[in-house]
């Protein structure tokens, strides 16, 4: 799972920062760095916040990446639709600076 999108996901859920990491397991045992961002592995650090289902978060994410495709996909679409109008990239270039 892709960190970034995980955690745009989880700040969509109670108004923004309501969560953080576990630092140690149940057992007491350190959790390291590297593995600590993960759905087990949220702790609730707002008062009020509640937590969101493994499902709702996936579901978020998911959403997150179809509407960046869509945004890409758009860009693309609105480049070729001045190139068929005539316009040439140096000129798409310069109406949209890419």
């Amino acid at each position: 799972m892709n960190k970034d999108y995980f955690q745009k996901a989880l700040h969509t859920f109670n108004d923004g920062n309501w969560y953080g990491w576990k630092t140690h397991d149940d057992n007491g045992n350190k959790i390291p760095n590297d593995q600590r961002m993960t759905y087990a592995n949220i702790k609730i650090i707002k008062d009020g916040a509640t937590m969101p289902t493994e499902v709702e978060v996936n579901a978020k994410i998911q959403e997150l990446k179809d509407a960046e495709q869509a945004a890409i996909d758009k860009k693309a679409s609105g480049k070729q639709k001045l190139r068929d109008l005539g316009l040439d990239d140096a000129e798409i270039k310069a109406l949209i600076g890419i």
